[in-house]
């Protein structure tokens, strides 16, 4: 009798391939509804992926499972992606990035510092691929704001260059 053996290798070619992107879920979130016949779980996950070399996204996902939900977490924030100003292995000045009730300070370090940052902040500045930096969440704690007021803060960087185009003037002009 002959085997149709090769669907096997098929299901195993559809494994991706090693991703460029870092990719971190920051928080898991367990929600039930109650409903005529019960409870009614559903799961969040909200994401964050990046390139380790100045690009970085972040995305939410919901569904029934939470490999699911994570799954479209990712694929959310790899839609998101965006250039984040660096100099060097920190950022060029310092920031407050705001969203909703987030609001977190972002300073730059010297090098040998490493990352000094709660855990939804960290996960953002880790993906960036920014190993100097020290950080302080203000106001709220909820991952789902400290995040996009992570982002926030990252994509106002400019580096000197940049504001002396705005400008009209040289960067030596700017940086004095």
């Amino acid at each position: 009798m002959a085997y149709n053996n090769d669907r096997r290798d098929r299901r195993n070619s559809k494994e991706e391939a090693p991703s460029e992107f870092i990719e971190k879920v920051v928080s898991l979130n367990r929600v039930s509804k109650t409903v005529k016949g019960g409870r009614v779980a559903k799961f969040s996950a909200l994401c964050v992926v990046g390139d380790g070399k100045g690009r970085v996204g972040y995305g939410m996902g919901k569904a029934n499972e939470v490999s699911e939900a994570i799954r479209k977490g990712l694929e959310d924030a790899k839609k998101n992606i965006v250039t984040v100003t660096l100099q060097g292995t920190t950022i060029p000045h310092e920031v407050l990035g705001a969203f909703g009730a987030g609001r977190v300070l972002l300073k730059p370090a010297p090098e040998g510092t490493g990352v000094i940052a709660g855990g939804a902040v960290r996960a953002v500045v880790e993906a960036a691929g920014i190993s100097n930096i020290r950080t302080k969440c203000l106001r709220t704690n909820n991952p789902a704001n400290v995040v996009a007021a992570t982002m926030e803060g990252l994509k106002s960087l400019r580096n000197a260059a940049q504001v002396a185009a705005v400008r009209g003037k040289n960067p030596e002009e700017i940086q004095g």
